[in-house]
């Protein structure tokens, strides 16, 4: 059965002095402030499209991976993923990068590698965004 999630976002504005609130419609669990400052600048106690972007990235990668990994008789004790999803004003999203960190008993290092280069190929949020360069670094420890 498919599913299908919300988000909402209020936009007040010009882009450059302009500000909005995107709110997590399906799950209800917050609304949070956005600005062109917080996306092309710093934070400042706002998120962003890219750092959206990379929360499901990492989340999807994750899920991907652990499932693998159990599939093959070898499931994680933990895993633990960041994306950092790359933004370059004028010219949009230019990369992302995945770093994984995972304890996995009884299974070698390159099986860990292979196993997180198919998650990076195969989960669902990797496939939405394949025409960004996603590079990964993954190691077991």
């Amino acid at each position: 059965m498919a599913t299908t999630r919300r988000a909402t976002t209020q936009w007040h504005g010009s882009l450059m002095e302009g500000a909005g609130q995107v709110s997590l419609e399906s799950s209800g669990l917050g609304t949070f402030d956005v600005t062109w400052v917080s996306r092309a600048e710093e934070p400042g106690g706002r998120t962003s499209p890219e750092e959206l972007i990379a929360a499901a990235h990492s989340a999807c990668f994750s899920m991907a991976l652990s499932h693998a990994l159990a599939q093959a008789g070898n499931p994680p004790e933990r895993l633990a993923t960041t994306a950092e999803v790359t933004f370059q004003p004028g010219e949009g999203i230019t990369g992302i990068h995945i770093t994984v960190r995972g304890t996995v008993p009884g299974l070698s290092s390159e099986d860990f590698k292979q196993a997180a280069e198919g998650a990076k190929a195969n989960c669902p949020v990797s496939k939405a965004l394949a025409g960004t360069t996603i590079t990964l670094d993954a190691a077991l420890g």
